[in-house]
């Protein structure tokens, strides 16, 4: 297959290329910048301008665009970036799709679509839930719009927060947890969905390459973890303990609004639609992927 992918040069993106071309899938990447090798196109989302000819042959668009959400405090500011970030670039793509006739789309989203779900656990029939990133989530997914319109088959990517050897979740949790300063957030009983890096890749290799696959997709592993138990198995895998507990009153005092959306709530989502298909997981349990993710 012949691809386009926005959002190439982040975490995720610049696995997932790798993984295509050695796959032998052709890649061409959407740079913001003046390209500057034969496989990379420029575009200016916020001006909806692509180069010409990037869509020519094209099989399917890969978008992974969206700012961090706990890189910074949430002010006004950053809130709207994190929106407009994912929002534009999938608003301009989705038009690409639908004039251009690309078969296939596959779309960036969140986990945190459902909300908060306690201990109940959900998979992608489930609805919407509220709050913050809920909203944003719901937006970024109905800005693909103009492609389901086209008749493209479009693929909602509901990530979880993805566990790599290198940057992402582990990349700010692991010096932290070496330094015996890791520690359970609040009671310890939110679940923290996760996926490893070699899941998520391959979960949407295999989206890509299934004509039935369609709609939302949980990028999430087969057995979530609540806080506690997450901390107990990376504490584990770096061999220290992790005796501190950081309430959850000073940790809304910190962050606010971020911390009771990312760290001191979260879905119990499992991968519904990756369980019932034939894609296989690498790391089933959370042991699994931090032995694969942390090196001894």
């Amino acid at each position: 297959m012949r691809m386009v992918v926005a959002g190439s040069s982040g975490l995720i993106g610049t696995a997932l290329v790798s993984a295509l071309r050695q796959t032998g899938h052709e890649v061409l990447r959407l740079v913001r910048r003046r390209p500057a090798a034969p496989d990379e196109r420029g575009w200016d989302p916020p001006a909806g301008r692509i180069d010409e000819g990037t869509f020519d042959g094209v099989d399917a668009v890969v978008n992974l665009c969206g700012a961090g959400i706990g890189d910074r405090p949430w002010s006004g500011s950053r809130k709207q970036l994190i929106r407009d970030s994912r929002n534009v670039p999938t608003d301009v793509l989705a038009g690409a799709v639908a004039e251009h006739g690309v078969p296939v789309f596959a779309n960036a989203s969140g986990i945190n679509y459902y909300g908060d779900t306690g201990a109940r656990e959900v998979d992608e029939t489930a609805p919407p839930g509220t709050g913050f990133l809920a909203g944003v989530c719901r937006d970024w997914e109905a800005a693909t719009a103009p492609a389901v319109a086209a008749g493209a088959r479009v693929v909602l990517l509901r990530s979880a927060p993805v566990l790599s050897p290198s940057g992402g979740l582990l990349g700010k949790l692991r010096p932290l947890f070496r330094c015996m300063l890791g520690a359970r957030l609040g009671d310890g009983r939110q679940f923290m969905p996760w996926i490893s890096l070699d899941d998520e890749v391959g979960a949407i290799r295999f989206a890509l390459e299934n004509a039935g696959v369609r709609g939302p997709v949980n990028l999430t592993a087969p057995h979530p973890v609540t806080n506690a138990e997450f901390t107990r198995a990376l504490a584990a895998a770096v061999g220290r303990p992790a005796p501190f507990v950081v309430p959850g009153f000073v940790l809304r005092a910190l962050l606010g609004e971020m911390a009771q959306e990312t760290v001191l709530t979260g879905p119990r989502a499992v991968p519904g639609v990756l369980l019932r298909t034939s894609f296989s997981f690498w790391h089933h349990t959370i042991e699994e992927a931090l032995a694969a993710a942390i090196p001894h």
